[in-house]
């Protein structure tokens, strides 16, 4: 076969090269060994001559672990044997650290060698035209190809796509072959002590670990990283995204949950990180791939585009929404949270975003519900509360509903930042629009739903309507009505959470309430103010004026009638009246009689309680007659 074309500059700088290494050259198996012809299609893109032909089969320093480990097919290829070498399953099967700095100083040669840097000019020509960034780049220091990788997923040709995925799987084998990591991670390696940084002491497996000891230091409140470097281990997990063989520490932790629970989950576009987070409570799940699948996890809260397909199928409506715009800081509009509240926004107010990107949404909404450990304010903010009530609750939401009931009053209560971090979150994932994002509460009131609640589509928000006009019926179970109560509670405190309410009647907040957008939240307005507002515009007589439209009076009539069963879920009166309901009415502890109670009472209430009973009061017999005259 013969070499491709040179250009004179190109051939000029060739033959210095080769001079160079002429009188350079080390003993085989003590230094650098010499590059292999590299196969695209089976044409070598470029053929050294035939006496110089080099296979890591032969050489001394691995000769005896190829022959040990890989199959015999493999030895003629280098690119196989290196594959074969770098995955090793067994403990048994570690190779030689002579072999490791052998393989380590090969792929250096790889991504550095002018030669593979010009065959990458040739069979990716037009690529190269397309990304000026490439092109652009300095030659011999690996940049050029660093780039191409970087640029991947826009390759159109065949042979460059062909060329560059042999290539990333060897740059992704060792941080330190990726462009610009060592400089950035360099001192952030040594405060850490997250392993060596010199080229051969540490074998394959670790140079994995170093990026994984990084990776948690990131997404640990309790460490610093630099910015510099932060930009960069963003930056190795985003190009990583798409194929999870290329997160060496998630990979080698993995392989065998791969294959236990997605074996014919096909590769790619981050398929196989999608089924193993969904497989990620499952209790054959092995815990260090648990532990590892939690750290990209994190990653992705903190940067949208470790997850390959969220960020492929969001592009066009995040562009669409504004809710990338560049005068926000990147560390702001990168989080998993901002995304999902913009979107969810444009949702809320009726705006088309696509299914796909719905359907993406849909599963991290629900991680962020499964495992609080995903939300750094929560870690934060509600530490000493799961410390004490909630531990060992860790799987499937469980925490979370734990940290609701204690914010409900039930068997201890929550810090003030603990309570905005839980309604922040609950915001973020909104569960109010689709119960399942809550596996606690789906898997509690499947059997509810499966029985009185049959007749609505599944994922319509109207379910948890229906779950409440259950409670305390003979078809509710006890453990649904604690998680429904667990979560009501918290959309009861802000009335964009249920979704219908905030359709029918965000005309009339703004219009009577000077409410703001669906993912701006005013700290000056109490929890709960904006329902207030609306239930006190809702029996207004035509005299008075400013009425609510008909569709928001009867949300407003649905849910009182809702909320009477528990005074814990009108948050004005819980918070006005809760000297009168231990003074008048501690005994009275059955669904709706705290509520008849204050109303029997309602003359010797104190008057902030006595005006909110009596509104409530008003209200609720105008929905009486509504209903018993048949009255739309």
């Amino acid at each position: 076969a013969e070499a491709p074309e040179l250009s004179p500059v190109q051939q000029q700088q060739q033959q210095q090269q080769q001079q160079q290494q002429q009188q350079q050259q080390p003993p085989q198996g003590q230094g650098k060994p010499p590059v292999p012809p590299f196969q695209v299609q089976g044409r070598p893109v470029f053929q050294p001559p035939r006496k110089n032909i080099w296979r890591i089969s032969e050489d001394p320093a691995c000769r005896e672990d190829v022959l040990r480990v890989c199959p015999k097919h493999t030895w003629q290829n280098n690119f196989a044997v290196l594959e074969c070498l770098q995955d090793l399953r067994e403990a048994d099967d570690e190779i030689s650290s002579d072999c490791n700095h052998l393989l380590w100083n090969y792929k250096l040669n790889l991504t550095t060698d002018p030669k593979f840097e010009a065959a990458a000019g040739e069979v990716c020509k037009t690529t190269l035209g397309e990304v000026k960034d490439c092109a652009e780049q300095e030659p011999g220091k690996g940049y050029i190809i660093s780039c191409l990788i970087e640029h991947r997923a826009n390759i159109t040709e065949y042979q460059c796509r062909q060329f560059i995925s042999k290539m990333t799987a060897i740059i992704f084998s060792d941080y330190q072959l990726i462009c610009g990591f060592m400089d950035s991670c360099k001192g952030d390696i040594n405060q850490l002590k997250c392993g060596s940084i010199r080229p051969g002491e540490k074998d394959v497996h670790s140079q994995g670990e170093v990026v994984s000891c990084l990776e948690k230091a990131l997404v640990t409140e309790e460490k610093i990283i630099s910015q510099n470097c932060k930009k960069a281990i963003l930056r190795v997990a985003e190009l990583s995204s798409d194929d999870f063989h290329l997160d060496r520490h998630l990979y080698l932790s993995c392989r065998d949950d791969r294959e236990r629970f997605c074996e014919d989950i096909q590769g790619g576009e981050g398929r196989v990180y999608k089924c193993l987070f969904n497989h990620k409570f499952e209790d054959a799940m092995s815990d260090q791939c648990r532990e590892a699948l939690t750290t990209r996890q994190k990653l992705i809260a903190q940067d949208y585009k470790v997850s390959y397909s969220l960020a492929k199928a969001c592009k066009n409506d995040l562009r669409k929404y504004r809710c990338n715009t560049d005068n926000l800081p990147r560390a702001r509009e990168a989080r998993l949270s901002y995304l999902l509240l913009c979107l969810e926004s444009s949702v809320h107010r009726g705006r088309q975003v696509s299914g796909e990107c719905q359907g993406e949404m849909l599963d991290y909404r629900r991680m962020l519900m499964e495992d609080f450990s995903l939300s750094p304010e929560i870690i934060l903010n509600c530490r000493t509360e799961i410390e004490l009530h909630c531990s060992g609750l860790h799987r499937k939401g469980r925490t979370l509903h734990c940290l609701m009931r204690l914010g409900r009053g039930d068997k201890g209560s929550l810090g003030q930042n603990c309570q905005q971090a839980l309604q922040t979150l609950i915001q973020e994932t909104d569960p109010g629009a689709d119960y399942r994002i809550d596996r606690a509460l789906n898997e509690a009131c499947e059997s509810v739903i499966q029985t009185a609640c049959k007749h609505i589509r599944s994922g319509d928000p109207m379910i948890l309507s229906c779950l409440m006009e259950h409670l305390y019926t003979e078809k509710m179970v006890e453990e649904c009505e604690h998680r429904l109560l667990e979560l009501q509670y918290f959309i009861s405190r802000d009335w964009k959470l249920d979704p219908v309410l905030y359709r029918k009647c965000q005309g009339d907040a703004s219009r009577l309430c000077h409410t703001q957008g669906w993912n701006q939240t005013s700290e000056m307005l109490p929890p709960g103010a904006v329902f207030s507002c609306l239930y006190r515009h809702a029996y207004r007589t035509e005299e008075q004026g400013r009425r609510l439209s008909r569709d928001c009076r009867a949300e407003i009539q649905r849910i009182l009638h809702q909320r009477a069963l528990d005074v814990k879920m009108e948050p004005g009166l819980q918070e006005r009246c809760i000297i009168d309901l231990g003074k008048w009415c501690s005994e009275k502890t059955d669904p709706g009689q705290e509520l008849e109670c204050l109303q029997d009472h309602l003359d010797d209430l104190a008057v902030e309680c006595r005006e909110i009973v009596g509104n409530l009061t008003e209200l609720e017999s105008e929905v009486s007659f509504v209903a018993n005259n048949n009255i739309e």
